[in-house]
């Protein structure tokens, strides 16, 4: 329990109009008329208006000193966390040289009269190769792979599949390399042979080989109709994609496989055909942050004494991970100065400075006397008269730089045969800086930590700490044999939803680079022998299939939707449950809590029946129907693939 605020006067004016008025029966009985009407009263009201104003701000007084210990605590305000995104970069036509997007290109939305343009720098080179198809290999499920380099040669038409294609029937499709974050183009020339699928949902994957094993490619557009026509597949190939063998020939190697269709859509009653096929490279993909990149500007020059304090054009600075540099000019070059979290372990001649990101100040360090009474100086003094400079710092970062789907529509750095930029999915991650409200909550956990993990509470602060953009952490006892002195720290990353409240799957799991920093972090602040993982929880999906009665004058088709919705919201770890604070940790899912659900919907009359399905978010297998559905006490919920049936009532 934290210790009460104390109020160092509760009057208000109410109060100190009141206390004048007894004071003016006591010492002027003949002044009778107290209405508001009167000139004295008037003026009474005025100096109570006034004495309410200066005792409010006598009552904040405790509030400014409390922060005043926070930061002699070292308690300082988050900086923004920048949003990120994957954007695709489209040439104007299939590359002939390699076009590289260089790091720190800068996309942005469109400007508008109402809305300035936010910025995204991409994270990385983008190199996108021109790449052509070298091999094709055809493997059944029940026989062995076959090269079909010499039919494509001679222009022979042959079968992608069996002749009766059955589920995990493969098509190898082999580019002259690997073609990592590229999207591939595969020109497709078939024949309408593999009749009875829906064109518009065949039961095909397209994978690529990271070096482990085989990870689904995003299909951008596919016009061939589940390869039953003539067309283009443009495939969004994953980082991590490098050559491997198959048949014995070593290329880029992508793959389509038959999967089961989805529930109502039906299988290919005969093998699709082709004739001709080529590859090329249109575009790539990269990672952008929602950063503005200044470079070169100069801090000021350096009286030479300890503790000196610098002020950055602009602010705040985004946490992304990059170092901050600070360059003092020593003879006829710069030295470089790094960015420490503290003080305290910098030695007399260490080159280190402190940056207050939230404001953008740079601190250098300051000396200290001792209880000898000597100084000690904690870092080294620039010397007098030096000029000094920053090379490059990042700004930004907030919830503005979670633009949806399709927003980052401007290359701001022009690239000769890039033709466009579009991010597919929305920004995520983007979270405000921390407020004085929030610092002053946090200040007693951080004071307890002390930086040092012990509790599974600590292990939670450490690790927001380290990843601001995560929404939700939980800490937990590891409970199986052989995992003594462990500690599971769960993470869930922030994740957008699209037009019907729905989560990508993929978007729950934590990036490589977001599980290292906090592993990384919590590392060198455990106790020692204690043992920790840092991972995402183990999600169980939901389905709910329903049948609901609508009310006259009710749109089904809006109402089936409404219901969707309602679905998605209730079973979303990060803002369902019943609180609207994320789904609880290891809370079973009980069929009755639907029907509540639904039946607040405003077109709803009656639910008719709920069923709930136990789902594998990964395969897509559901288990049999049940009223509830028990949950590990560590894990989440995840809503996956609702069925909604709408009828009229009688």
């Amino acid at each position: 329990m934290t210790l009460p605020v104390p109020n160092l006067d509760d009057r208000r004016f109410q109060d100190l109009v009141d206390d004048a008025k007894r004071m003016v029966q006591q010492r002027c009985p003949e002044w009778t008329d107290h209405n508001v009407s009167d000139p004295g009263v008037t003026l009474i009201e005025t100096f109570a208006f006034m004495t309410d104003e200066l005792l409010y701000r006598l009552n904040r007084v405790p509030d400014r000193l409390y922060i005043t210990f926070l930061d002699l605590l070292g308690v300082t305000l988050h900086p923004p966390t920048p949003a990120r995104v994957d954007v695709t970069a489209w040439l104007g036509a299939a590359a002939k040289e390699t076009i590289v997007l260089p790091a720190g290109a800068e996309v942005a939305t469109v400007r508008t009269p109402q809305q300035e343009a936010v910025v995204f720098a991409t994270a990385a080179d983008l190199v996108m190769a021109p790449r052509a198809l070298a091999h094709v290999v055809t493997d059944n499920a029940a026989g062995d792979p076959e090269r079909r380099d010499d039919e494509l040669s001679l222009g022979t038409e042959f079968p992608c599949f069996s002749e009766q294609p059955a589920y995990d029937d493969l098509l190898y499709v082999g580019l002259d390399d690997a073609a990592p974050s590229c999207a591939i183009g595969l020109r497709f020339a078939c024949h309408l042979q593999g009749v009875g699928v829906d064109p518009t949902r065949p039961p095909l994957v397209w994978e690529a080989w990271d070096g482990t094993g085989w990870v689904p490619c995003d299909v951008d557009r596919d016009t061939t109709g589940g390869l039953n026509r003539a067309g283009d597949v443009i495939l969004h190939v994953p980082s991590t994609h490098t050559a491997s063998v198959v048949a014995k020939v070593r290329a880029g190697w992508l793959r389509c496989r038959v999967v089961a269709p989805a529930e109502g859509y039906p299988f290919y009653s005969a093998s699709p055909t082709i004739t001709e096929l080529s590859a090329y490279t249109i575009g790539g993909t990269v990672t952008a942050t929602h950063a503005e990149t200044l470079t070169d500007e100069v801090l000021g020059l350096s009286e030479g004494v300890p503790g000196q304090v610098f002020q950055l054009t602009r602010g705040p600075l985004v946490a992304d991970g990059d170092p901050f540099v600070v360059e003092v000019a020593a003879g006829s070059g710069w030295d470089r100065w790094e960015e420490v979290g503290s003080f305290a372990d910098a030695a007399p001649d260490d080159q280190v400075v402190r940056v207050v990101r939230a404001t953008g100040e740079v601190q250098f360090g300051p000396a200290v006397r001792e209880a000898a009474g000597t100084m000690r100086q904690y870092g080294a003094v620039p010397p007098k008269g030096a000029p000094m400079r920053v090379p490059s710092y990042r700004i930004g970062g907030g919830p503005a730089g979670n633009v949806a789907a399709g927003a980052i529509k401007v290359l701001r750095t022009t690239v000769p045969g890039v033709d466009r930029v579009q991010n597919r999915r929305a920004a995520v991650g983007g979270v405000a800086p921390e407020t004085v409200d929030e610092a002053k909550l946090r200040g007693p956990l951080a004071l307890r930590t002390r930086d040092r993990a012990v509790t599974c509470e600590d292990y939670e602060q450490l690790a927001k700490a380290a990843a601001p953009q995560i929404a939700r952490v939980k800490a937990v006892p590891a409970g199986s044999a052989g995992e003594e002195n462990g500690v599971r720290v769960l993470l869930v990353p922030a994740a957008p939803v699209d037009a019907e409240a729905r989560l990508r799957f993929e978007d729950l799991v934590p990036t490589t680079e977001t599980l290292q920093a906090v592993t990384s972090f919590i590392d060198t602040r455990r106790t020692v022998g204690a043992r920790v993982v840092v991972e995402p929880p183990f999600y169980q999906g939901v389905t709910v299939v329903t049948t609901l009665v609508a009310l006259a004058r009710t749109s089904s088709v809006e109402l089936e939707r409404a219901a969707r919705i309602a679905l998605n919201r209730y079973f979303d770890p990060l803002t369902g449950g019943i609180e609207g604070r994320g789904w609880p940790f290891g809370r079973p899912v009980q069929a009755g809590e639907v029907y509540a659900v639904l039946q607040q919907l405003s077109g709803t009359e009656l639910v008719e029946e709920v069923l709930l399905f136990a789902a594998d978010p990964i395969t897509g297998k559901r288990g049999e129907p049940v009223q509830r559905i028990d949950l590990d006490r560590f894990a989440l919920v995840f809503s996956y693939d609702h069925r909604v049936r709408v009828i009229r009532g009688g």
